[in-house]
């Protein structure tokens, strides 16, 4: 058996940017929550997924914004997006799954706990986290733990992190401090690409242990490493905020056991009336399987 974590605001933001619009009878916007349904309903048609949760960010801010005044926030964020977010998680909910909805939080830190909480379950083969999103590669564990990015049908397991970034599972939030990561608002540091922060941290996997003097690096050759290891002794506290910003947190607390977890069926009423006050009618008919 396998567990599905859906990553449910990467779902909601994929299909507001990739179908097209549509809106309820009142006149609110509903193509996101359309192409979300449409994309779990799709998901729950493979008989493998016996199991699944879908987290979501009920808020873009979180508590990393109060350690940082440069993190991602909700500004850029179209209106009638924001104003599907609530409605995303009444539609997963309306299909007989279990919802995590972040506001303390974010969704990728309740699918962190959600590993730490159930893989190695006994029965359970796999922990297939459903996201393309490079923070959750840092959750990998062999072949236990996988990320899925469903729409380019690629699955991740830890030979694959290896193969993408050049380090490790648990060297990705080091990774992602050094390089920067613009979709959370993260800057990096000066010089450390791709290359030089993939090449030091496969030796030395984590930040602190990167030695201050690029002459005591071992086994490591990189272009102008004097000067990148002069940026990153300069910043050397800018560099551990910012892991701590990437690493995810495996302490949400979540109500559900693994039983919870169980997808029993689409609760047919809800879903009809969900659809019907939406304007979704050619989606009631589309569930597989009712309770």
């Amino acid at each position: 058996m396998r567990l599905y974590l859906v990553d449910g605001t990467y779902e909601l933001f994929r299909a507001h940017f990739g179908a097209p619009p549509a809106y309820a009878p009142d006149g609110r916007a509903v193509g996101a929550v359309k192409g979300l349904v449409q994309s779990l309903l799709l998901l729950l048609k493979d008989p493998d997924v016996t199991h699944l949760a879908c987290a979501f960010d009920h808020v873009v801010e979180s508590f990393r914004n109060e350690l940082f005044a440069g993190y991602k926030t909700g500004e850029g964020v179209p209106e009638e997006l924001l104003a599907q977010f609530p409605l995303a998680e009444e539609a997963a909910s309306a299909l007989g799954i279990v919802v995590w909805p972040m506001t303390e939080f974010e969704a990728d830190d309740a699918l962190a706990t959600a590993v730490a909480n159930f893989a190695g379950q006994p029965g359970f083969d796999q922990v297939v986290v459903c996201t393309p999103d490079k923070d959750l590669a840092q959750v990998v564990r062999g072949n236990e733990v996988v990320c899925l990015d469903r729409r380019r049908n690629i699955t991740l397991d830890e030979a694959g992190v290896w193969a993408k970034f050049g380090v490790g599972p648990a060297s990705i939030p080091d990774y992602l401090a050094l390089v920067g990561d613009a979709a959370d608002g993260i800057p990096g540091i000066s010089g450390w690409g791709a290359k030089a922060s993939s090449s030091v941290l496969a030796r030395y996997e984590h930040i602190e242990r990167i030695p201050v003097d690029a002459s005591d690096w071992e086994g490591v050759s990189i272009r102008g490493a004097a000067c990148v290891a002069s940026n990153l002794a300069e910043s050397r506290k800018d560099a551990l905020l910012y892991r701590e910003l990437a690493t995810l947190r495996s302490d949400v607390p979540l109500a559900e056991d693994l039983d919870d977890l169980f997808w029993r069926g689409v609760p047919q009423k809800r879903f009809e009336a969900f659809c019907s006050d939406l304007g979704l009618d050619r989606l009631i008919d589309a569930p597989t399987r009712w309770l």
